[in-house]
């Protein structure tokens, strides 16, 4: 990894300090001269948004001055301050650093430019087709693709033989070497990740349109066993209902896992934190839920929207043209290990040396991964998700019928609403 990068954990602790006069003051001028550009997006502890925004605006002669507002690092608290400001149709928005589960709900509201023609082709040139989709409602682009992000399997291979392929495998492993498999199951869009993987790796899907549930039967039914046959085993970690990205790191690097399921970042802080840990970590693919099937990993990360009530719309779509640049992409990668979204760039030594041996697993499950739904009504739909599976425990892996009806309500009833407005 890149030397400058930190762990998400352990720089959210050295920064706490400082995250809510950011945000609430903004991160500042990236300095020049040209028309104000404002960025609100959230905040990297490694800091390459001030980077990216100290050189697009040096990159345009004058042109534009991106000045920088930080959002908090956790996405709740960034939508909330950005619905508040778009639904006043707030004209110091000029560009949104959006989460990839953002883009229905703000392009449905009105509050997304679409992209023109003669940038589609720029901004998403090499960008794979799952990112795309992210970045895009009903046929139409409303985000320059910036960084990605997927789940990966991480194990101990002095443990492990060898990387389970699904889920029953390293169960099973799991039980029969005593140790424990740590996921993301708390009530928090962790969860709803983690869910409609599994359903699609399944071989199903949440929605078959932005208000048409889907959830065939069988195959959700194959996804929830699979939940709850992990909360009821013995690999389930003691804390599993309250489990989230950092308390897996954190479990993992204090040796009482030996498998987890997390973002790149745990790799780096495996690195920082727990270095006889980290010499015996071993990267897979997600696993599938079923043997045969795809394992459709989870797809993160953020694109660049332009507001519609931006007073600068042209200036402000080539500055975003220069944030979701070749350039702009590997000094995120460089500086805060979030990965590119254009398949071309993992073969660059930046990619490499930040994913040393694993790069191409990443590359391979961005590109098989599966969107979370496209819905303007995502936030109500997460919740219903969350609400009627949570705990995990109480899905019976023998008989999860309960649980899918549960679930199928939830949905139904959720995408019923508009979301937003």
């Amino acid at each position: 990894m890149a030397a400058r990068r930190r762990s998400r954990g352990a720089a959210a602790l050295a920064l706490s300090a400082t995250l809510a006069t950011l945000a609430a003051c903004g991160g500042g001028s990236s300095g020049g001269e040209g028309t104000e550009i404002t960025w609100f997006v959230a905040i990297q502890p490694g800091g390459s948004i001030q980077e990216i925004a100290a050189r697009c605006s040096e990159q345009s002669g004058g042109e534009y001055n991106i000045q920088l507002e930080l959002l908090p690092t956790d996405a709740d608290p960034q939508r909330e301050q950005l619905v508040r400001r778009l639904g006043a149709e707030d004209s110091s928005i000029d560009l949104i650093g959006m989460d990839v589960i953002w883009t229905a709900e703000f392009a449905n509201a009105g509050w997304l430019q679409e992209y023109p023609a003669e940038l589609r082709d720029q901004v998403t040139k090499d960008v794979f087709d799952s990112v795309i989709d992210t970045a895009s409602f009903e046929g139409k682009l409303y985000g320059a693709p910036f960084n990605s992000n997927t789940e990966l399997l991480f194990y101990r291979k002095d443990k492990v033989e060898k990387a389970p392929k699904t889920w029953e495998e390293m169960i099973t492993e799991a039980e029969r070497i005593g140790t424990t498999i740590q996921v993301q199951a708390s009530r928090y869009e962790g969860y709803t990740v983690w869910v409609n993987a599994m359903i699609s790796s399944a071989g199903g899907k949440v929605l078959d349109g932005p208000e048409e549930p889907s959830l065939e039967e069988a195959p959700t039914s194959e996804a929830l066993a699979t939940i709850g046959a992990l909360a009821n085993s013995s690999a389930a970690s003691v804390d599993i209902d309250t489990s989230d990205e950092d308390s897996a790191r954190l479990a993992f690097e204090a040796e009482s896992s030996d498998f987890m399921i997390n973002y790149p970042f745990a790799y780096g802080s495996a690195k920082e934190n727990a270095p006889e840990v980290f010499k015996n970590i071993a990267v897979a693919q997600y696993p599938r839920v079923v043997a045969g099937q795809p394992s459709n990993p989870p797809l993160g990360g953020f694109n660049i929207g332009v507001s519609s009530f931006s007073e600068n719309p042209e200036l402000a779509f080539d500055a975003a043209a220069c944030i979701g640049s070749a350039e702009s992409q590997l000094t995120a990668t460089e500086l805060d290990g979030l990965p590119p979204t254009r398949s071309n760039l993992y073969t660059e030594k930046v990619v490499r040396d930040a994913y040393p041996g694993f790069e191409d697993v990443i590359k391979d499950s961005i590109e098989a991964a599966t969107p979370r739904p496209l819905t303007p009504a995502y936030t109500d739909l997460s919740l219903a998700i969350q609400r009627s599976l949570h705990p995990p425990a109480e899905i019976d892996p023998e008989d999860p019928s309960a649980a899918y009806d549960s679930l199928l309500e939830a949905v139904e009833d959720a995408v019923k609403r508009e979301g937003l407005l």
